[in-house]
């Protein structure tokens, strides 16, 4: 017997299935825009004096730094821990000043500084003068987290490093031929009290992010300067100068010569400018970078990042490290000034 209600029937089904997946639709929430960007140092960066080996180790390098921090951000979590998990990447990489990469103070030793705020309540932490611990982003973290502190430094920092559980390392862990033989060539060429020209590399690592509740936060790492002394430190763990985050404005994270952006308090600097003069993040953070700090003479960039999520790369030297996915999920990785 022929079925002649059939193709009604099933055309009856096929309505009510597009009912159900048109009101599955409607009912769910759209996902909130998140984005990330990093920086891993700026200076003398040209293409004559890299490989293409060494190049393309960079560029795998900021794109797993990208990848891990922004997996954090589209699984709904958090811009600190985006921002925290993807300096880890790069301080666990010899290829940049932070972390096992760092550079060697005028001892010969690596001290090690960082720092990291959250732009939903300027919460923020930092360390100064660390040695033997392998990753300082988590231990600013730390001391944001568990301390009524911003600040913490050399052996009081460590102190509280071994209370919060953190595991120290050994001073060979850090060791890199090539940062060694950058201190021999320091010393040779400056003498014993200067550090590096200013135009030398400044690798310092740091990362903003926008979570999906609208957070931004920022974080920064280094080794400082090649043949340091005296417990100098520059603008990387101080708030403000290296790194800064607020909701209201923006999020940025620095490197560079730490002495002109501590005097300039760049990160903030272009924070205020996006609140107060209502310029985009672009414009604020060229009108620093490449104005304010380089009349001044410092030489250096910032990654920066509005409540939007909208990116900023400035820098006033030959080439940055830098990437950043975006918040159409667009994945840019650069080295050169073009």
């Amino acid at each position: 017997m022929v079925d002649h209600n059939g193709p009604k029937r099933l055309l009856l089904s096929l309505c009510l299935l597009a009912h159900l997946l048109a009101g599955n639709a409607m009912s769910a929430e759209p996902v909130a825009p998140v984005a990330i960007a990093i920086h891993g140092g700026a200076g003398t960066i040209v293409r004559d004096n890299m490989t293409a080996d060494l190049e393309a180790q960079f560029e795998a390098k900021l794109t797993e730094a990208l990848r891990a921090g922004h997996a954090i951000l589209r699984d709904g979590g958090s811009s600190l821990d985006a921002v925290a998990a993807t300096i880890e990447v790069m301080e666990n990489s010899p290829l940049f000043n932070a972390g096992k990469g760092a550079v060697f103070n005028a001892e010969g030793v690596n001290e090690l500084d960082a720092s990291i705020m959250n732009g939903s309540d300027r919460q923020a932490g930092a360390v100064a003068g660390v040695r033997g611990i392998a990753n300082p982003i988590h231990l600013a973290r730390a001391v944001m987290d568990h301390s009524p502190h911003v600040m913490l430094m050399g052996e009081g920092a460590l102190e509280f490093a071994r209370a919060q559980g953190f595991n120290t390392v050994e001073s060979d862990y850090f060791y890199t031929e090539r940062r060694w033989q950058q201190l021999q060539d320091a010393q040779k060429q400056a003498g014993q009290f200067t550090v590096l020209p200013n135009d030398q590399l400044f690798s310092t690592v740091g990362a903003v992010a926008l979570d999906q509740q609208g957070n931004l936060a920022a974080g920064t790492s280094t080794g400082g300067m090649t043949n340091k002394r005296f417990g100098r430190v520059g603008d990387s763990p101080i708030i403000g100068a290296g790194t800064w985050a607020d909701n209201a404005g923006c999020a940025v994270s620095a490197t560079g010569h730490g002495e002109f952006f501590i005097r300039t308090a760049v990160a903030h600097e272009i924070c205020a400018q996006v609140r107060y003069r209502d310029m985009t993040i672009e414009e604020a953070s060229d009108s620093v970078v490449q104005g304010t700090l380089k009349r001044m003479g410092g030489t250096g960039g910032v990654v920066a990042m509005d409540p939007e999520g909208n990116i900023a790369y400035s820098f006033n030297t030959a080439g940055m490290y830098r990437g950043g996915i975006d918040v159409n999920g667009e994945i840019y990785v650069g080295i050169y000034s073009d």
